[in-house]
């Protein structure tokens, strides 16, 4: 559940820069952006292998 939030967090953290580059064309929120959606890929794919993980320890 820890990853879990950190995931909000890390959505909620890169609203900002998007709103920066959607809105007003800053380049360099974009790249925020980017790195954020990068970071937030990997820490969805941490969950993914911690559900997982739980899951199968509860079938045995």
């Amino acid at each position: 559940m820890e990853n879990y939030t950190k995931l909000k967090e890390l959505v909620a953290s890169i609203e900002a820069d998007a709103e920066k580059f959607f809105n007003n064309g800053n380049s360099a929120a974009g790249t925020r952006v980017r790195k954020g959606l990068q970071d937030i890929k990997t820490l969805a794919q941490d969950i993914r292998n911690e559900v997982t993980a739980k899951k199968n320890v509860e079938k045995k």
